[in-house]
């Protein structure tokens, strides 16, 4: 066995002597250095080989590989100096119009190395909250509703028993568009029956879309972005996106509201998460409230406005046909933003629409 190896030493090195082009040595390389070489059947046979004589055996055909990868090397170098730096650039002097070769390459790529796992994309922080939001207020029984997010001044402002004059219709608190029935020429917002076209303001527009459409008791939340021309800000937007609930039964009151909400800060805030109702005014609640949940922000427990709610106003049940004296029903809107921005303390709104993705990868 070892005088298989001297043997085969001998070949190699003769064969060596004899290259005289780049790809020849090639052919060499392969021959006696490639994955299935001699080199390599030499090591597989030291399995052949008696016990005693496996130490010499092993020692002498790694001096061997080494001894062949140093000549192939050195083999190499000889040709190329041999060749000079004219007879690189020949073939592609040779070939008409052909492009010139890059004057230095980077590092080789070796197609054997494992491959890199491209990195996956996640949700969106908003995304991420809207879905918890349904989770959360599908366990207490809400359905999801949608809607357009352009949508006509009935559905926008009369139905939520929104005045003709209101402030809330001003054209400078809005994105009105054109009037429907003449797509070239701009309405005039905010005068009584105004055909005029807005980017929704709110997704209660939802909840009266909801009722038209379906006999009580109903219960659904819905999401969905909204559009105000606030300045931007730290804490404004003017697209944002908000979550309303409406809960339409015989004899709902207050108390049920109270309790939907604390099991809502509940679940988001956790167990020791507290709720209070401020007294407020909102046209389309009666009576109405702001909705402040107590937080646990490092370590201190704070209170933090967070929407608005209320018990649905008459008027917006007339105005889809329910029975006031019959039906009762409360509502509630949580800026879904604001709601993210407490519970991950996010300290600026807009870091939510700039898609820095060292900035998402954290949520």
């Amino acid at each position: 066995m070892l005088e298989t190896i001297d043997q085969l030493q001998s070949q190699a090195e003769a064969e060596l002597a004899d290259v005289a082009t780049p790809e020849d040595l090639e052919r060499f390389r392969i021959r006696y250095l490639g994955s299935k070489g001699q080199m390599k059947q030499v090591m597989a046979r030291l399995k052949e080989v008696p016990r005693e004589q496996k130490p010499a055996y092993g020692q002498k055909a790694n001096a061997l590989r080494r001894r062949l990868e140093e000549a192939y090397q050195q083999r190499k170098a000889q040709l190329a100096s041999a060749a000079g730096p004219e007879a690189a650039a020949a073939p592609a002097a040779g070939r008409a119009g052909a492009r010139a070769a890059p004057a230095a390459r980077g590092p080789m790529l070796d197609l054997t190395e494992p491959g890199l796992p491209p990195r996956l994309g996640r949700e969106h922080i908003i995304t991420q909250t809207i879905n918890e939001l349904v989770e959360v207020f599908g366990r207490m029984g809400f359905d999801v509703a949608t809607g357009p997010e352009v949508e006509d001044e009935h559905h926008n402002f009369v139905a939520l028993n929104i005045p003709p004059h209101h402030p809330a219709r001003d054209p400078l608190d809005n994105f009105y568009i054109t009037g429907r029935d003449d797509e070239t020429t701009p309405a005039t917002p905010g005068s009584p029956g105004s055909p005029a076209a807005l980017l929704r303001s709110q997704t209660s527009t939802i909840q009266i879309r909801v009722m038209e459409n379906t006999a009580p008791p109903v219960r659904v939340i819905a999401t969905g972005r909204v559009y105000r021309p606030d300045e931007h800000d730290a804490t404004h937007y003017s697209m944002f996106h908000q979550v309303e609930g409406l809960y339409v039964d015989r004899q709902v009151s207050m108390v049920d509201l109270k309790t939907t909400l604390l099991q809502f800060a509940h679940a988001m805030f956790g167990p020791e998460a507290d709720v209070k109702l401020v007294p407020s005014y909102f046209p389309f609640t009666e009576p109405s409230a702001e909705l402040y949940v107590k937080i646990n922000l490092g370590g201190q427990w704070q209170w933090m406005e967070i929407g608005g709610c209320g018990m649905v106003d008459p008027a917006v049940f007339e105005a889809v046909g329910y029975d006031p004296e019959k039906w009762t029903g409360f509502a509630f809107g949580l800026g879904i933003e604001r709601l993210a921005m407490r519970k991950y303390r996010i300290e600026d709104i807009r870091w939510l629409f700039e898609n820095d993705v060292r900035f998402l990868r954290q949520f």
